[in-house]
């Protein structure tokens, strides 16, 4: 939703303001306004609370991504919308919680499209204003109508919800199919070798990691013992396209070449480049240059390289000379796992790293670690550095990137965040309803109420917390933000008080 007349008169000064500062310094028209820079989102995958040095971590090195919360906005108290993947991109594109679509799971490679194509969307709004709108990177958000022919031009997907150019892997790096597809077409593809995907049965004389061990360079744990690709099992059966298959170790350099030859061929007209980084998802596959960046093997290398990826990103824009006119916001899907179903040493090397940092949890889970996240904007000149402990989620985007480009577009869950994005107000959300795997959770302020639910209390697989339990669980994260003492049974007229407020909030309408 928007915001009212208050906000709208502190937009109105402020980029009056700006205006005016702007044209006094005589800048060229050609270059977007200050009402219409160019906007970035880099989205990361899997990336921690503690994977980031500037939020804390002693023992991975990331100054590109340093940059950003130093010498932009940091947020302590920044949200997914999810613990997972696939719910986290709805919110984030649509403006929607991902709880209220029951499609909103994760995906399998061969699922439908999941946004109506009739919503509005993030990058429709945008292009409704002006600008030049693309996607590069990880999408798993479904394409086509869930019997897709993966050697025709694939339609729906993402460029028929606002995208203008797209560049994409379907799914997941460690699901089938594993290629490009660009514009809806799998890049490479020959014509006498058509791919075929099915995630119920195995095509006959495709090997797989269960009967052909020998062939696999990087070993399964759990979840991972299908069609093998590059030397890689992978979720799924997938036969021929071998021309078109990507090389692992290659998809953070082919994503960013295409992240910057989209902002080159745009720079003259005001974009918006979602940026959707394969890291540090499963599975860990460094290019060569980066190999033993860290001495955490894989996980930690490829936080390397994904930082690495963001430096060059930001040259280019200053090569172009749009860094100063450039809205960037960095965040990431969910919060970390470290063992997610491969055998690349994550647990082993850990050390003394905690990628979640002083939070309860991670993927997967309600606990605090599974949807908080680092959270950064960046905006040479007119955000000030700083920290804000605002609460404010990534579901906000959609209303608050409305308000700065002057769309009258509506987003269901989405508040109007703006003057907290661009750090001139502390006072961020009440309210925020989080989801892990089909579970909700409640964070009202700086409390958090998550109501009973059945399952293990830890996901045996990933050895992660999660969050379950038989009785309510109330946290006071002002006090205890690694969430040790539940506080709900000692404190019946609260929990009943949020428990209403819980049940209003999440009655579907």
């Amino acid at each position: 939703m928007n915001s009212g007349p208050v906000y709208a008169c502190i937009s109105l000064l402020f980029y009056s303001t700006m205006a005016v500062l702007f044209s006094s310094c005589g800048k060229q028209d050609k270059q977007p306004s200050p009402e219409r820079p160019n906007i970035i989102i880099i989205y990361l995958d899997d990336l921690g609370y503690g994977d980031v040095s500037a939020y804390g971590s002693t023992t991975i090195s990331t100054p590109n991504m340093d940059r950003l919360a130093n010498e932009g906005l940091k947020f302590t108290r920044g949200y997914a919308a999810s613990a997972t993947c696939t719910p986290s991109r709805y919110a984030l594109l649509t403006g929607t919680y991902p709880w209220r679509n029951k499609n909103a799971r994760i995906l399998p490679g061969t699922a439908p499209l999941l946004i109506d194509t009739s919503m509005i969307t993030l990058p429709k709004m945008l292009r409704q204003q002006g600008y030049k709108t693309g996607i590069v990177g990880k999408w798993h958000l479904g394409l086509g109508d869930g019997s897709i022919d993966w050697n025709e031009q694939i339609s729906p997907g993402p460029n028929e919800v606002g995208f203008d150019e797209s560049y994409i892997l379907a799914a997941t790096q460690d699901r089938v199919p594993t290629v490009y597809i660009e514009n809806g077409n799998v890049v490479g593809l020959e014509e006498t070798d058509p791919i075929m995907v099915s995630y119920s049965e195995n095509f006959e004389g495709e090997p797989t990691a269960l009967d052909h061990p020998e062939m696999l360079k990087m070993k399964w744990d759990h979840g991972h013992n299908n069609s093998i690709v590059n030397g890689i099992p992978r979720i799924g059966f997938m036969k021929g396209g071998q021309r078109a298959r990507w090389i692992d170790e290659d998809m953070a350099d082919v994503f960013l070449e295409k992240a910057r030859e989209f902002i080159h061929n745009q720079r003259e007209s005001p974009f918006f480049l979602y940026y959707a980084l394969q890291q540090p998802h499963v599975p860990r596959t460094p290019h060569p240059r980066f190999v033993g960046a860290t001495s955490m093997g894989p996980r930690g290398d490829v936080i390397a390289e994904a930082d690495w990826c963001i430096g060059e990103l930001m040259k280019t824009l200053e090569e172009e000379g749009l860094l100063e006119n450039t809205l960037i916001i960095l965040s990431s899907d969910n919060g970390p796992v470290i063992n997610d179903g491969y055998l690349d040493q994550a647990v082993e090397l850990l050390g003394d790293h905690k990628p979640s940092g002083p939070l309860r949890g991670g993927k997967y889970s309600l606990f605090e670690a599974g949807t908080r996240v680092p959270f950064l904007a960046f905006w040479k000149g007119y955000i000030e550095p700083g920290t804000s402990d605002a609460m404010i989620s990534q579901i906000d985007l959609a209303a608050s990137l409305a308000e700065l480009t002057g769309s009258s577009a509506t987003f269901r869950d989405s508040e109007n965040m703006l003057p907290v994005l661009l750090g001139r107000s502390q006072d961020g959300r009440k309210t925020l309803i989080t989801e892990a795997t089909g579970r909700t959770a409640l964070h009202y302020e700086n409390w958090l109420v998550i109501p009973p639910n059945n399952g293990p209390e830890v996901f045996q697989n990933v050895n992660i917390e999660s969050g379950n339990s038989a009785e309510y669980q109330l946290y006071d994260l002002t006090t205890d933000l690694s969430q040790q003492k539940n506080l709900a049974p000692g404190d019946s007229a609260r929990l009943n008080q949020f428990i209403q407020i819980y049940k209003n909030l999440t009655a579907i309408n």
